[in-house]
C-alpha cells in the first residue's frame, strides 16, 4: 500500500472523449485520481462493487444502461455513494430525477476544468 491519500473516482460516459478530459481534469488535482473507466451502467455497477470508489462522475444518456438506473443500483449496493451526474445542456430534466435519486451534484457539458474541480472539491472535501 503507498502512502497515496487521493480520492478514488471512477468515471461513467459512454464517449471516450469526455472520459479523456474528466481524468486528465481530475488526475492533475492533489486530492483526486481516475482508478477506472466505463462505458456503460451495467460497467459501472461491476466495476463499483470490485473497486469501491469514493466518487463517480455518471453520464446521464448511455447505451446498455443510463445514468439515472445506474444511480439507483450504485445507492442499493451503497447508501453513502459520492455520484455527480455529467450531462449536456437540455437534459435539465434528466438532471433533476438523478438528483431525486440521489446524485450529489452535477457538471454540464460542454465543461471547463475549474467547473469540474469546483464540484469535485464541494463533494469531496465536504465529505471526507
Amino acid at each position: 500500500m503507498t502512502g497515496n491519500n487521493k480520492r478514488r473516482v471512477l468515471v461513467v460516459d459512454d464517449a471516450a472523449f469526455t472520459r479523456n478530459m474528466l481524468k486528465k481534469i481530475i488526475n492533475k488535482t492533489e486530492y483526486a485520481e481516475v482508478i477506472a473507466e466505463a462505458t456503460n451502467g451495467k460497467q459501472a455497477v461491476e466495476m463499483y462493487q470490485d473497486l469501491e470508489p469514493d466518487l463517480v462522475t455518471m453520464d446521464l444518456v448511455m447505451p446498455e444502461q443510463g445514468g439515472i438506473e445506474t444511480t439507483e443500483q450504485l445507492l442499493k449496493i451503497d447508501t453513502g455513494a459520492l455520484i455527480v451526474v455529467v450531462s449536456a445542456l437540455g437534459q435539465e430534466a434528466l438532471v433533476l430525477e438523478a438528483a431525486k435519486k440521489g446524485a450529489k451534484d452535477f457538471i454540464q457539458k460542454p465543461f471547463k476544468p475549474d467547473q469540474v474541480i469546483e464540484v469535485l472539491e464541494r463533494i469531496l472535501i465536504k465529505n471526507k
